[in-house]
């Protein structure tokens, strides 16, 4: 096990000394509690993106060992300094009016200015990811070639839904109207267009990958190898890792208003969940544990939902994180009972 948690162990390791160093920089005599609050970033960000991880590993396992190798390289990369770093200065920067190089002067010396122009986009923001993460479930459980059942008194139900056109977008766009009406009427522009550039998205990306199975399954056929996805579902785990993180970034100032200290935790959990990732892709996790994946989507479907009621009330991330570990622990544990049932049956 080792060796699929070996960099994350490495940048744990610099993520602790920067953080020290970089508290004692800002406010002498704070080192140690910048790596208190840093560990607690991580393990919160490890936490919330758990259920990420075998999402993550779903469509990991029909990619490149190349794609792969960049998904731990580049895609660090990009969930650092793109979507905890970059993309918050840019959306502010948006909003606001302000330039992106004062906003990143905000971000480092005025954080109290910075975190409150995050507020103002916080409904928007996880309006987004909302729209976007529920279009994931959505399709998940209406999908008509979905063979088993986790949940079967509501599973079963939802799979006799396969018929309507277009049920996952209708539903998704349900979810909009009704939380349109709790939206205040200066926000609420914002937060339709949110909403439907989530879904537009999800279905153009979903859309392209599956165009590119679909040719990639027939090429290999021909010549007797395994379908494998590059810079799609690279960029498609890219989507989802940021829908995934916005809730997170958005929540970390509510923890620390240091926008540095606040990358550094947030780099070191999303190292390890890619680690994880790796590291249940090469042991078939999901193979062995039959209703991981249905958890796993129950548990971004109740994410979805908090992150649409976040729009209007705060909801501590101890429950935004414990809710996705409840859900996905309980889908292994069912994973466990089942396994025992089929070798009691041979």
């Amino acid at each position: 096990m080792l060796k699929y948690f070996k960099g994350s162990f490495i940048i744990t390791i610099i993520g602790v000394i920067l953080a020290y160093f970089w508290g004692e920089h800002s406010h002498p005599g704070s080192g140690f509690m910048a790596l208190f609050v840093v560990s607690f970033l991580s393990i919160l960000e490890v936490t919330l993106s758990f259920d990420n991880a075998v999402i993550n590993a779903m469509k990991l396992e029909k990619m490149t060992d190349k794609w792969r190798h960049r998904f731990v390289t580049w895609g660090i990369l990009i969930a650092v300094f793109g979507m905890r770093l970059l993309f918050p200065i840019l959306v502010v920067a948006a909003f606001s009016g302000l330039s992106i190089a004062g906003v990143a002067k905000l971000a480092l010396y005025d954080v109290d200015k910075y975190a409150h122009y995050l507020h103002i986009v916080h409904a928007p923001l996880v309006t987004f990811g909302g729209s976007f993460l529920l279009m994931i479930f959505l399709s998940y459980f209406l999908h008509e070639e979905k063979e088993c059942n986790w949940i079967g008194c509501i599973e079963k139900p939802l799979l006799k839904l396969t018929n309507v056109k277009y049920i996952d977008v209708i539903f998704a766009l349900l979810a909009l109207m009704v939380l349109q009406h709790f939206i205040p009427q200066e926000q609420k522009i914002p937060v339709i267009m949110a909403g439907f550039t989530g879904i537009i998205l999800y279905l153009v990306v979903d859309s392209i990958s599956n165009l590119l199975e679909d040719i990639a399954e027939r090429k290999s056929a021909l010549m007797g190898e395994t379908a494998k996805l590059g810079f799609i579902g690279f960029l498609y785990l890219e989507l989802i890792d940021a829908s995934f993180s916005l809730d997170g970034v958005l929540g970390a100032f509510a923890i620390s208003k240091d926008i540095i200290i606040i990358c550094i935790g947030l780099a070191i959990g999303a190292m390890f969940v890619r680690s994880l990732t790796i590291y249940m892709v090469d042991m078939k996790t999901l193979k062995q544990y039959l209703y991981l994946e249905h958890g796993a989507h129950w548990a971004i479907g109740f994410l979805a939902i908090i992150m649409f009621i976040s729009t209007r009330m705060e909801i501590p991330e101890v429950i935004t994180g414990g809710t996705g570990l409840i859900i996905v622990g309980a889908a292994f544990i069912s994973s466990i009972i089942h396994n025992k049932k089929q070798v009691e049956k041979k």
